[in-house]
């Protein structure tokens, strides 16, 4: 089972950034975009999980929860890796909440090493990937939009507080993933 660990953004943030995506697309470029409703920061990418890790994940998810407060979390920036004149993932960069969100990835990451699913080879970035190119198709009106909509991104207040982190199985169909929650742990609310 394909499953992640991620912190799901509230309907009127992905509605925002859903229209953020449509801007980006009258550039023409060859990008598969995330589904707005599947839209999200992931903490940790588990990848195939057997069934019976499920229940340490789950323990692991609830150990970690506990001794977390909720937090608020905003999105202050808009971007690509490798780089904005190359973009090939187009994501939303953290403000508010990049510090909770990386030490909660950080404490997911080991605990899970534990039971034997691998560290990821780079260091956590808290972003909300949107979009990833598929060739350079149109690549410098989209870079010429990007660079448009990043200067401007500062002006928008997309903010919300995080109470949750969700464990997601992930089903791939030809029209894109299915998320469905298996597991979701509040954090203390303060």
């Amino acid at each position: 089972m394909r499953t992640f660990i991620a912190i799901e953004l509230p309907k009127e943030i992905k509605d925002v950034l859903a229209e953020i995506q449509e801007q980006l697309k009258n550039s023409g470029a060859d990008v598969k975009w995330v589904q707005a409703q599947n839209i999200h920061l992931t903490l940790k990418f588990l990848g195939e999980v057997d069934e019976k890790k499920l229940e340490k994940i789950i323990t692991i998810l609830e150990e970690v929860a506990k001794n977390k407060n909720s937090f608020s979390l905003s999105i202050s920036s808009l971007g690509a890796f490798p780089k904005l004149d190359y973009p090939r993932v187009i994501w939303l960069g953290i403000d508010e909440g990049d510090k909770e969100s990386k030490e909660i990835a950080k404490e997911l990451e080991e605990k899970i090493a534990k039971i034997g699913i691998p560290k990821e080879g780079r260091p956590f970035s808290s972003h909300i990937t949107i979009g990833r190119t598929k060739s350079t198709l149109n690549r410098e009106k989209l870079v010429q939009n990007l660079k448009t909509l990043a200067d401007n991104f500062g002006k928008r207040n997309l903010a919300c507080r995080v109470t949750r982190i969700i464990l997601f199985k992930s089903t791939l169909t030809p029209k894109g993933p299915i998320y469905e929650a298996l597991k979701e742990t509040s954090f203390k609310t303060i």
